[in-house]
């Protein structure tokens, strides 16, 4: 297992995304892109002509985390565009087998996503369809919000179901992820950390992110040599 490093532009000046993306592009593993509806979480971000104009400017692979009512519709959309993997919430999709599929089609990862509050065990038998399994540790919506502990028992779970498969599956991060909260969620199984405000509104992203990098990797030896 490891670390990569997915910095979330929904922190940065969306004045300047060229810029914000390329000011991590020495240091991180993805760019992260929150697409939000305003209808699946109280919030509206970019959509899929941002993303494609993003996609021309930067070297980055594009993580594009869909929290938006019909991901079945939209997600073939993004892989099409270029999104190196596409995220869809279990919540929000009514055929996340099929739309899973599609994605990998257009030759993108697939990604499910799961809200604090859902469990993973449900969606067990999809994981054969699945890159990269998303566990929010915050309520999907906004950025900048307190880091939820209570979620970290569900991303044991979540990395023992996916532990031992074959291509590997990514357990992924996303919320309030920051230098003091990274550890806990490395020591918890997670491999792709999505961090916004703990990078972006650092006085220099390239040195943040190097540093959280630099904490999971840690956290994750340490955590090894516990095991053995």
């Amino acid at each position: 297992m490891s670390v990569q490093m997915a910095p979330s532009i929904l922190a940065s000046d969306f004045a300047r995304l060229a810029d914000e993306a390329q000011a991590v592009a020495d240091v991180a593993d993805w760019l992260h892109v929150d697409v939000m509806d305003n209808h699946f979480v109280p919030n509206l971000t970019i959509g899929l002509p941002v993303v494609e104009s993003l996609l021309r400017h930067t070297s980055l692979p594009v993580d594009c985390h869909l929290m938006i009512e019909d991901p079945d519709r939209w997600a073939h959309g993004y892989a099409a565009a270029g999104a190196a993997n596409v995220t869809i919430h279990a919540e929000a999709s009514r055929s996340p087998l099929r739309t899973l599929r599609a994605i990998r089609a257009a030759g993108a990862r697939s990604g499910l996503a799961l809200n604090p509050a859902t469990p993973v065990e449900p969606y067990a038998d999809l994981l054969g369809a699945v890159d990269m399994l998303l566990v929010m540790t915050i309520e999907p919506g906004f950025g900048g919000q307190p880091f939820l502990d209570v979620v970290l028992p569900k991303l044991r779970r979540a990395r023992e179901l996916i532990a031992g498969r074959e291509p590997a599956i990514w357990l992924q991060v996303d919320g309030g992820v920051t230098g003091e909260t990274i550890e806990r969620c490395a020591e918890a199984g997670a491999d792709v950390f999505v961090a916004g405000t703990a990078v972006y509104q650092a006085g220099d992203p390239a040195r943040a992110v190097q540093a959280l990098r630099a904490q999971a990797e840690r956290a994750i030896s340490i955590s090894r040599r516990n095991v053995r």
